[in-house]
């Protein structure tokens, strides 16, 4: 089977985040933006795996890894990221690569 390199299929692709009033809406700043969840390599500088990603703005991206300031909480950013990993596997299945 062909691996798939999801990180590339990422880029150029709508975001699956969404954040209201953050998103940019610009495919070309779009890159995988990575959950990181314990006991799935996803602290101490480990990068999970690519399936838990989601295709991510820019504006998204920064907001959800917390390198620029929101109105959201944690939590709500965490729900987030969360759904577009969702959003990002739906498409992901829809176009044969899951």
């Amino acid at each position: 089977m062909k691996k798939i390199d999801f990180c590339k299929q990422a880029r150029g692709g709508e975001c699956a985040v969404r954040i209201p009033g953050i998103c940019n809406v610009n495919p070309k700043t779009s890159v995988l933006a990575h959950y990181r969840l314990v006991d799935t390599c996803g602290t101490g500088g480990c990068k999970p795996d690519d399936l838990q990603g989601a295709i991510s703005c820019n504006g998204c991206h920064d907001a959800i890894d917390r390198r620029t300031k929101t109105e959201y909480i944690h939590h709500e950013l965490k729900l987030m990221r969360a759904e577009g990993v969702m959003r990002t596997l739906a498409i992901w299945r829809r176009e044969g690569f899951v």
